[in-house]
Order: structure tokens, then C-alpha cells, then sequence
């Protein structure tokens, strides 16, 4: 059941595919929409930058620049979210109310906005962020750390408005936790497709140890039009094969993230950073 979604209001460019694909969910499943804007902490981190120079009035100089541009984001993303109430007819509420349709608040807080992000993560049952691009780092940690830390489900628009959710489903098949977690996670979407497709893609291993007719068998008993498709990785890669499949079937796809540990940071890997940069579809991820 999907009742409270958490969008990242980020003051940038991106925001809009976010809103957008975040009030067809709310529209979709009934929910109610937190938005969430972080204002970084202009002191602490002009300190980190210039803590090697020590010159009172270049941290002040950067100070104020910090402060400058966190000004121009909230203001845009604050003007995003009003437009989108008055534009939508979204209820502003805070708390549960009667109303009988969907309603959304704008939370806004100061500090580390992988921090922020993560804690209201948890609280809630999903998380939409726009997908980001391949220069765009500080993106692509903050999805990173949602989806290590929190323990909730990630959801990414394309860049294209999603009119509707697509009729179809894709499930990204692996025989590891991580896509058993993302196909629990999905099940509210599951249950409102007209047919779900396992891809399970086959990369050359005898056997190949992850046996989708199992997961096949088990859908089917929800009651839920299933099809196995079975995918060679061949010389394009896992991820392209996938990607292709999933933009053939014109499908929500849904896998696992899946990852390393370096340096006691969690990295995303080839496959999982592939797909999310590159799907034509919306993606829902779970680690």
C-alpha cells in the first residue's frame, strides 16, 4: 500500500519530471505528497572549503555566495510547489484529513541534504527523484544514499512527462536479495498492471543458478498475467539488454540495486548506474 510519497523539492531543472511523475502515483494510489527542500548549512560549509586558507574574509566570501544560490534554489523550488497545488487542486496538509483528494506539504530544513532526505525517507512508503545525469555527482549520491540508507523504494521518471503509468511491468530478474526486495516493493504497481514480464537475462553461467520460473509460478498466484522472457546479454551487456527489452515492452521497470563497498562507501555498479541513467522508461528500484 502507497499512501505517503517523498519528492525532494532540489530547486533544479529536474524538479518538474519529479512533481509531475509524483502526482500520477498520488492520483494513482491515493497518497499524500511530502515535499522535502534542504537548504545546506552556508557556514559549516564554506568552513570544509576554506579550512586550509584560514582567511576570515574569504570564508565570509564564500559565505555569502553559498547563501546567494541556496536563496535562487528554494525560491524556485518553493514556486514549483505552489504552482503545482494551485495548478492540480492539491489539498496543503500536514496531517491525515478527510478531504477526498490528494494532498501535499513542503517541508523545509537546513544541513546535509542526504541526511534530511534519508531520515523522511524512512517514514515513508516511497521516494520519487528525478533521474539524474551522467555529470550530475551530487544526484546520483543523493539516490544512492535514499536507497542504501533507507531502506524504502526509489521510483525514476524519464525525462519525458509520464502521462500514465505504463500498462505493463518489467521485472529485471536476478537470483539475489535485492531483486526479491524490489518485486515486494512493486507489488502495489504489480497488482494494477495488465501484464507483468520477468526479463531474466542469461549471462553464460551453466545454469545460471536464478531460476525465474519460480518467481513466475509464485506471481501467479496473485491472481496476475505473467510472461518469462528470457534475454541473451550477448555482446551489447546486461544492462543494455534490459534496457532495450524494457523500452520494447514500453514497460515500468523494476529491479534491484546492486552495489560494493569501497572505501566504506557504497558504489553503485555498471548495471544498476546504466540503467538508471540511461532507462527510456520509469524505473523502481529497491536494495
Amino acid at each position: 500500500m502507497i499512501k505517503s510519497i517523498l519528492v525532494p523539492a532540489r530547486g533544479s531543472d529536474k524538479d518538474d519530471a519529479a512533481f509531475g511523475a509524483a502526482l500520477l502515483l498520488a492520483r494513482t494510489f491515493g497518497a499524500h505528497l511530502d515535499f522535502l527542500h534542504v537548504r545546506p548549512d552556508a557556514a559549516a560549509v564554506a568552513a570544509a572549503i576554506t579550512m586550509e586558507s584560514g582567511s576570515a574574509t574569504l570564508l565570509n566570501q564564500v559565505i555569502s555566495r553559498i547563501e546567494e544560490e541556496s536563496d535562487e534554489r528554494e525560491e524556485k523550488a518553493k514556486a514549483a510547489y505552489l504552482e503545482l497545488c494551485a495548478k492540480e487542486g492539491l489539498l496543503e496538509a500536514g496531517a491525515p484529513s478527510a478531504a477526498l483528494r490528494p494532498s501535499a506539504f513542503l517541508h523545509r530544513e537546513t544541513g546535509s541534504e542526504r541526511d534530511s532526505v534519508v531520515e523522511h525517507a524512512r517514514a515513508a512508503d516511497l521516494v520519487v527523484i528525478a533521474r539524474p545525469r551522467e555529470d550530475e555527482d551530487d544526484a546520483l549520491d543523493l539516490i544512492e544514499a535514499v536507497l542504501v540508507a533507507s531502506g524504502r523504494p526509489l521510483f525514476l521518471p524519464p525525462d519525458a512527462p509520464l502521462p500514465a503509468l505504463p500498462e505493463r511491468v518489467a521485472i529485471a530478474w536476478k537470483g539475489a536479495p535485492e531483486a526479491a526486495r524490489a518485486v515486494a516493493a512493486a507489488m502495489p504497481f504489480l497488482e494494477k498492471a495488465k501484464e507483468v514480464v520477468i526479463l531474466a537475462v542469461e549471462e553464460g553461467q551453466e545454469g545460471g543458478g536464478e531460476r525465474p520460473e519460480l518467481l513466475e509460478a509464485a506471481l501467479l498466484w496473485h491472481g496476475l498475467s505473467v510472461r518469462l522472457s528470457r534475454l541473451a546479454a550477448g555482446a551489447r551487456g546486461t544492462a543494455d539488454a534490459l534496457l532495450a527489452a524494457a523500452s520494447a515492452e514500453n514497460a515500468l521497470m523494476v529491479m534491484g540495486g546492486y552495489g560494493h563497498s569501497r572505501l566504506r562507501e557504497w558504489v553503485f555498479g555498471g548495471v544498476t548506474r546504466r540503467v538508471l541513467q540511461r532507462a527510456p522508461v520509469p524505473v523502481l528500484v529497491a536494495h
